[in-house]
């Protein structure tokens, strides 16, 4: 029987430390400037390209790891640098996780490659899902597909909002609804592919964190795609199809598998940027002295550091269970998917929040970073499913009722 041990591999280890490096030398220096300048990062984009840290490959080395731990240790690592410019080199994973979730062998060979471009010109992907009128009501989306048969090709239209590289991506990863009569069963993910007509975006969207991350409302209007661009085939989605009409129990739907694959890594994005906040607030409260001793001298603050630095652990050890789950195919009976999230979201707004206390009147200018982190952390209690989706999810799979 083989020894139980919570150490991380040779491999895991060296992958932190690399991530880390690339973290505190290319991205936190470059973090005051794109969150001023509320662009993309693309320099530093391309810089995660050179060294490997941004492509396929280097997600497929992460899947390829069977504990689940790889991607959970690079996350947090990239994003205790910065969430924005982590979500700007991350943010395409959504895209791919969406293809990896529901597409066919041959659609992921196709499109994850242009979902990244190349080391000289690199792009990135969007997945868009959330509409204006349907955020986590799911069910309740709009935007239609429709099948012309003559030609083989989807027709889309509506609208999607706040899509992370919407609008500048060389490839969208779109949901909407072949038939509405079937709610979220009724759903399908379809690719649209670079310089598709009809898929427009006005504006990036102006946000309180997570700058340097480009998020936009999309547009389709008569967006036309091969049939090819429906993940899993149309075969798949029939026989879908008339399982929901016949009452039998379907597969989750695409935005929702998505979900249940990206969220421990979400959570492993949070616990950066709570780390990131905790260690900078810890080094000023050994430094700062009041009343003729450091600040961290008194008990108050002592333990303020011992509870944040307990919750973190503890949030970390959540994602990292959830992500073991999944990449061994362990169903979420308890819904720790969720769980992990919604941990490390509410852990991440708590650990920035008392950073930003006990710097005092310095935590509030900008000349500190833990007011951008602060500001960065409020988002991971509300996308990818709020922390009161998160905590129905939970209820849902405990009690085995149907909580409104």
């Amino acid at each position: 029987m083989a020894e139980f041990s919570l150490d991380l591999t040779e491999e895991q280890r060296d992958l932190r430390d690399w991530v880390h490096g690339f973290a505190r030398e290319t991205v936190r220096p470059a973090a005051a400037e794109w969150d001023a300048r509320e662009e993309t990062p693309w320099p530093v984009i391309q810089e995660a390209a050179k060294i490997g840290l941004y492509g396929f490959e280097f997600l497929a080395n992460c899947w390829a790891d069977p504990t689940g731990l790889s991607l959970p240790i690079a996350s947090e690592e990239l994003f205790w640098g910065d969430a924005g410019i982590g979500l700007g080199i991350f943010g395409t994973s959504l895209a791919v996780a969406a293809i990896y979730g529901s597409g066919t062998p041959e659609q992921l060979v196709e499109w994850v490659p242009q979902c990244f471009g190349t080391v000289d010109e690199p792009a990135v992907g969007a997945f868009c899902t959330t509409e204006p009128e349907a955020g986590s009501d799911v069910g309740a989306m709009r935007s239609r597909a429709v099948y012309h048969e003559a030609t083989d090709e989807w027709v889309l239209n509506g609208q999607k909002a706040y899509a992370t590289n919407g609008g500048i991506a060389a490839v969208h990863v779109v949901t909407a609804s072949v038939d509405p009569s079937l709610g979220s069963r009724g759903q399908a993910a379809f690719v649209i592919p670079p310089g598709t007509p009809g898929l427009a975006s006005t504006r990036k969207l102006k946000k309180l964190g997570l700058r340097a991350s480009h998020t936009a409302d999309v547009f389709l209007d008569d967006v036309r795609v091969p049939g090819s661009c429906l993940l899993g085939g149309r075969e798949a989605l029939e026989e879908r199809l008339a399982r929901a009409r016949s009452g039998q129990r379907a597969a989750s739907q695409a935005a929702m598998r998505t979900f249940e694959l990206s969220r421990p890594t979400v959570g492993a994005q949070a616990i950066g940027v709570a780390r990131a906040a905790y260690e900078y607030a810890l080094e000023y409260a050994g430094n700062r002295v009041q009343f003729g001793r450091p600040i961290i001298e008194n008990q108050a603050v002592a333990f303020a550091f011992a509870d944040m630095r307990m919750e973190i652990d503890a949030a970390r050890l959540l994602v990292w269970r959830a992500s073991w789950m999944g990449r061994n195919n362990r169903p979420f009976t308890a819904g720790e998917g969720s769980m992990s999230k919604l941990k490390a979201g509410e852990v991440a707004v708590a650990v920035t929040e008392k950073a930003v206390q006990i710097l005092g009147g310095a935590g509030f200018l900008r000349e500190h970073p833990v007011e951008r982190w602060y500001r960065d952390a409020k988002i991971y209690t509300i996308f990818e499913g709020t922390s009161e989706i998160q905590r129905l999810v939970i209820s849902r799979a405990i009690s085995g009722r149907q909580i409104r």
